[in-house]
Formats: C-alpha cells, sequence, structure tokens
C-alpha cells in the first residue's frame, strides 16, 4: 500500500512539473518573445516593422517596398512576370521545368507581348528577368538591364529624354546586401514613384 501510494506520488509530481513547464514555455514563447522582438523591431528599425510601407505626400500608403506591383500602363517600367498577380495573401509560383507547356507557352506569350510593346528593343536584348517568375510570385526587383532596356520604350511614349530616365534607374540602383549577398537591383515601385515626378516636370 505505501509503495503504491509513493508511486502515485512521483506520477503526481511528474505530471505537474510538465504542467509547470510547458506553462512557463507558453508564457516565454507565446507572450515576452514576442512583445520584446516587437519591442526592439520598432526602437531599432520601424519602418521595417511596420512593412516597409511607401507613403505618397499626404501619408496615404501606396504600396510595400517588399511586395511587387503590377503596372500594365505601357508608360511605367514594368516588373517581373507574376502567376499570382502579386497578391500577397499567398506567395508561390508555379513550379514549372524548362519543358513544361504551360512554361513554354507562357513565355512565348511574354515574348510577344514584349515584341509588341518594344520594337525598338530586340529580343535578344530581353533580360531572362522580365519573362520569369521569382520564387515567391512576390518579387519587387528588376535587374538595372531589366530597367535600361525599357528606357526606349517610355522615352517615346512620355516625351522624357533616355538620359534624364538613366539617371533615375542609376538613382534607383541597390547594390548587393552587405556589399556581398545577391545581385544590383532596382525597386520597379520606387522607380516609378520618380518617373512620376519627372512627368510632372
Amino acid at each position: 500500500m505505501t509503495n503504491q501510494t509513493t508511486e502515485d506520488v512521483s506520477g503526481s509530481s511528474y505530471l505537474f512539473s510538465i504542467v509547470r513547464i510547458g506553462i512557463l514555455f507558453i508564457i516565454m514563447c507565446g507572450f515576452i518573445y514576442p512583445l520584446v522582438s516587437t519591442g526592439l523591431a520598432q526602437l531599432l528599425m520601424p519602418s521595417y516593422a511596420e512593412g516597409s510601407f511607401i507613403k505618397n505626400a499626404e501619408g496615404g500608403i501606396i504600396g510595400s517596398e517588399l511586395i511587387g506591383q503590377k503596372f500594365t500602363d505601357p508608360h511605367y517600367f514594368q516588373g517581373r512576370v507574376s502567376s499570382i498577380e502579386y497578391v500577397a495573401d499567398a506567395s508561390g509560383s508555379n513550379n514549372y521545368g524548362p519543358s513544361n507547356p504551360e512554361l513554354v507557352k507562357r513565355v512565348q506569350q511574354s515574348v510577344a507581348d514584349w515584341q509588341k510593346s518594344n520594337p525598338d528593343v530586340p529580343v535578344s536584348e530581353l533580360p531572362a528577368d522580365l519573362i520569369t517568375n521569382s520564387g515567391s510570385g512576390l518579387d519587387p526587383h528588376i535587374t538595372p538591364d531589366s530597367a535600361e532596356v525599357q528606357i526606349p520604350r517610355i522615352s517615346k511614349l512620355t516625351g522624357i529624354p533616355a538620359a534624364e530616365l538613366d539617371k533615375i534607374v542609376a538613382q534607383h540602383t541597390e547594390g548587393r546586401s552587405l556589399g556581398l549577398f545577391g545581385e544590383p537591383r532596382v525597386n520597379v515601385l520606387k522607380l516609378n514613384l520618380a518617373l512620376d515626378e519627372l512627368m510632372k516636370k
């Protein structure tokens, strides 16, 4: 009888310890850690913590630096293809192999659209990132080359000299992260906002 009672007490103590540890981890990981990390982020990098929003002069949100937007007006610089139309509710793209008929069909259509909108620039100069998805389908950047090849079209449609457009592309070209990682890139939304300013002059 005594042994049974001792085993019951030991089992109850063990169960109580598990419950206490569980509650402790819930408090630490579910409340304390998120509050501390959010507080530090707001203190050290408030713009990133709030979503890296880009705002207009009135303070209205135009978009985010981290999520691309679809520009269909040929007066503007175009971003990458997005199979999810840049809808940020969920990220991802069709994981088609290079021989997949659907991918071939879509790329052929993208090339045909390019030829129609950019007759002054041969297809041989068309950068691959303008006709390919990013892994997330939300990439807000293009390569500097992808911006440069659009300048003849935009210059013709807006009347802005190509030299001026070259200048804003150079001004909005971001270097490699920490000077080492990734490739030089241009944020399409920021570039088009700068283009808007040029068109107002």
